[in-house]
């Protein structure tokens, strides 16, 4: 989907959804892959599960749309479902808090048209982050590689914006190598591919 609904606001998006036009979604589904998609590898370092949360924070979220009350942003409201859902995943499944410190689940960057230094770099940036507990490594991910602001990661986080940085702080000081201006395109990519699948999929689960 694309054109015009690329650059509506949500708001408005969601109004037509609300108002029947519910192809609409997908537009809010592509435009929020890459976020949830780095959110559940932070909490959940494994592609198949962030992919499950991902979809059914997707299907909460549409779901509830009536009960979202733009108190915050949609794409705040939207992280704190896939928050809540990569933690419900995660106490399902108590055999993946020790994958949190290991980096063989994290998402496999070898692809044809990767070079061998981008693969070794995006391997690097991924182990170091994966080093950082995980309050640390979330509000990183959220600040640095999401760009959302401290109010918003804080509204999604439920922790004061003083902590926002406090905690944002540490985790710069606990990396060992300045990873500057490769993050964003770098750090657990979701390629198109990818983006088209949670889109077929979610939209599928909602009969669409």
């Amino acid at each position: 989907m694309a054109g015009q609904t690329d650059i509506m606001p949500d708001e408005e998006l969601i109004a037509r959804i609300q108002s029947g036009e519910k192809r609409l979604f997908e537009s809010l589904i592509r435009k929020y892959n890459q976020r949830l998609y780095r959110i559940g590898m932070a909490i959940l370092a494994d592609e198949a599960e962030a992919e499950d949360a991902m979809q059914t924070a997707y299907i909460n979220a549409y779901e509830h749309l009536s009960q979202f009350e733009r108190r915050s942003s949609f794409g705040t409201w939207l992280t704190r479902i896939m928050l809540n859902q990569c933690y419900e995943q995660k106490r399902k499944n108590k055999h993946l808090l020790s994958s949190l410190e290991q980096t063989d689940n994290f998402m496999d960057m070898k692809t044809p048209g990767n070079e061998l230094a981008n693969k070794e770099l995006s391997n690097l940036l991924e182990q170091a982050i994966a080093q950082l507990p995980e309050k640390y490594r979330l509000v990183f991910v959220l600040r640095e590689i999401e760009d959302m602001s401290v109010r918003e990661t804080s509204m999604a986080l439920h922790i004061e914006e003083p902590n926002v940085k406090v905690r944002l702080n540490r985790a710069k000081s606990m990396l060992r190598e300045n990873l500057g201006g490769y993050m964003k395109d770098h750090v657990y990519s979701f390629h198109l591919s990818k983006c088209n699948r949670i889109v077929n999929q979610v939209m599928q689960r909602l009969g669409m």
